[in-house]
């Protein structure tokens, strides 16, 4: 048996408008549910809530915030709290990407790379997650990628924060289980976004976002009993 939600649970995907975080909002509404969003830029955000709508019978709720704020996070949460329905999945996409070798890095870029990427996770967990506390259940998913697994050189504030992810990640695990919640930690190779808008290379030996949608929702559809921990997926030819 599947996990069983109602038709007005909610799913909140942070940074829903490109990428990943699109695909991953048109696979849960898709399913049938309704979806939180946010994202930087209103105008993405507006047409995204237009296809959607008009796309499948659901509701997609935005929000404009930069979690690379402390106070547009609490805003976001607020948002959703405020919408007040039960929370299916709360899935951690947003992220900030550069193209830089470590020992460049100011702290100020390095404590902004960990603001978004990670401690706006921790900032919208404190928030959310007693929701799903109270009526233990609900699942946790956290984007990371295979640089939360091994180091790539000229990106090194970029690894450095999803490797903190993926510990976040095991951390709550632990923490949550017993309390009926599932945590899974998603590690995409290379993935076909905008972060390799202007590199010169075949779009081909790039994932497409939709199979790490697909890989979510696999994982969120499981039964009760079972919770899919990690998942690692990367080009067929591997690492670029």
């Amino acid at each position: 048996m599947t996990q069983q939600f109602s038709s007005k649970s909610l799913v909140v995907i942070t940074g829903g408008t490109k990428g990943i975080g699109r695909a991953l909002v048109e696979r849960f509404a898709a399913g049938g549910y309704d979806v939180a969003t946010c994202s930087r830029n209103q105008k993405d955000l507006e047409m995204l809530k237009a296809d959607i709508e008009s796309s499948y019978p659901v509701q997609c709720h935005i929000k404009q915030a930069d979690l690379g704020q402390t106070e547009a996070c609490n805003d976001f949460a607020l948002f959703v709290k405020q919408l007040n329905k039960p929370l299916a999945a709360i899935i951690h996409n947003a992220a900030i990407f550069r193209v830089k070798a470590l020992m460049e890095e100011s702290q100020e870029e390095l404590q902004a790379m960990l603001q978004t990427n990670v401690i706006s996770a921790h900032i919208l967990n404190r928030q959310l997650l007693p929701v799903m506390i109270e009526r233990q259940q609900g699942h946790l998913f956290f984007i990371a990628s295979v640089a939360s697994l091994r180091g790539f050189d000229n990106c090194g504030a970029y690894v450095t924060a999803k490797h903190a992810l993926l510990g976040m990640a095991r951390a709550l695990r632990e923490e949550l289980k017993p309390l009926g919640l599932k945590v899974t930690t998603v590690m995409p190779g290379a993935t076909y976004t905008n972060s390799w808008a202007g590199i010169d290379i075949d779009q081909k030996r790039l994932m497409p976002p939709t199979d790490i949608a697909e890989a979510v929702w696999a994982a969120f559809s499981l039964s009760a009993r079972s919770v899919v921990e990690e998942i690692v997926i990367r080009p067929q030819l591997g690492d670029l």
